[in-house]
């Protein structure tokens, strides 16, 4: 997670205009928004819970559209508020978006750009970043979003600086957390920056979760694909693909084994996923380059074979534009931040059956005890950069 950004300071000093309250918070609902992260900010700030020592939020739960709203399972559901009141939030949460390839409606986006310029915090979770971004909110800011849909969000909105390693990034007025339950963990941190330690630890013990979490999405980083094309014809190609990383084969391979033309098969992988193939699969072999750089000792060169690319430059070239660094410095800057004990239960790819990177074998090694801590996106070094904010390459990996 990341939080602390150098932008907080400033954000801090900004004033709310004199009609919003910095203890209410508005809950921005749309039709088709998975109700788990759309309950999330309601049970955070709108139950009373002052006798366990939590300050009380005052709640605003908003129609971001015309209702009745319909959610998970067929619910409907009916705000009190419609968009005027978001003129009265100190807070303003977009729990989740319907769909990442429809856009959000224009009267939401301006209510989110007023509160914003009134000094408003502005905080999207989940596939609420797309919300956000849509609105010009996260322009040449740090973001996150699910892991599964940040490349889509890297290349729709591509002055956001994706990160989709991260819980969450607070970059001080406008933050933002990765899917489902990281949502938790940024409602947790608000209250936390509001009222401090023990009010954000007295929370979480009501709500029975961690105060913190560390690590970030960087163990659940594995195919960076819209969960819709598991329906889609294409599903049976891109698992081969996934599958034979290790192998050097390239676009015109996929589209052959999809009996689609190269033309036909990049439209319709972009428009299932909003990448193109060439960047979704250049991605896919440097986060494999990642699994082998923090679970082998396998030489630079070596993942290089294995993670299908032509040779350890093509590696590094891409490895440094994902992430920001090279592939020793990632692997030395890794290793130094894990708990020894984690560092001696590094997993030999081969034991699992393949160049495929294995989990480790003890469950400890999985607990958020044992996770990398997190960095900020401003302060990181070796981890600044989206997994989908790759250039437009043309040649094969």
């Amino acid at each position: 997670m990341s939080h602390d950004s150098a932008a907080a300071p400033e954000a801090a000093a900004r004033k709310l205009s004199g009609r919003r309250r910095k203890e209410i918070v508005a809950v921005l609902l749309f039709s088709g928004g998975p109700i788990f992260e759309s309950s999330i900010p309601l049970s955070v700030f709108g139950i009373d819970r002052q006798d366990a020592g939590v300050p009380r939020y005052r709640l605003l739960v908003c129609a971001g559209e015309e209702g009745p709203l319909r959610t998970t399972g067929g619910l409907e559901l009916t705000a009190p508020q419609g968009l005027e009141a978001i003129s009265r939030a100190g807070t303003v949460v977009v729990p989740a978006w319907r769909s990442i390839t429809s856009p959000p409606p224009e009267e939401a986006l301006d209510a989110l750009r007023r509160a914003h310029e009134e000094g408003a915090r502005i905080v999207g979770l989940c596939t609420g970043a797309f919300v956000l971004a849509a609105a010009g909110l996260l322009d040449g800011r740090p973001a996150t979003t699910h892991w599964m849909y940040a490349p889509t969000l890297a290349k729709r909105y591509p002055s956001v600086h994706v990160d989709p390693r991260e819980l969450f990034v607070d970059d001080g007025d406008v933050l933002t957390s990765a899917g489902t339950a990281a949502g938790i963990d940024l409602c947790l941190h608000i209250v936390r920056t509001d009222h401090g330690n023990e009010a954000a630890g007295a929370l979480a013990r009501r709500l029975v979760v961690p105060p913190r979490r560390s690590g970030g999405q960087e163990r659940y980083l594995d195919r960076s694909l819209p969960e819709e094309i598991g329906a889609d014809p294409l599903a049976e190609v891109v698992a081969w693909a996934l599958e034979h990383l290790h192998e050097q084969f390239d676009v015109e391979t996929l589209a052959a084994r999809a009996y689609m033309s190269r033309r036909t098969f990049d439209r319709r992988f972009r428009s299932l996923t909003g990448s193109a193939p060439l960047q979704w699969l250049i991605t896919q072999r440097v986060l494999q380059a990642q699994r082998l750089l923090e679970t082998s000792d396998y030489s630079v060169d070596e993942v290089a074979g294995r993670c299908g690319f032509r040779s350890p430059v093509a590696l590094r070239g891409h490895f440094r534009r994902q992430l920001g660094s090279s592939p020793a410095a990632y692997r030395a800057a890794y290793r130094a931040r894990r708990p020894q004990g984690d560092r001696d239960r590094a997993v030999d790819p081969e034991s699992a059956g393949g160049p495929r990177t294995a989990p480790p074998s003890d469950p400890a090694a999985l607990s958020p005890e044992n996770a990398v801590p997190f960095q900020s996106r401003r302060t990181a070094a070796p981890l600044p950069a989206a997994a989908g904010s790759l250039p437009g390459q043309r040649s094969a990996p």
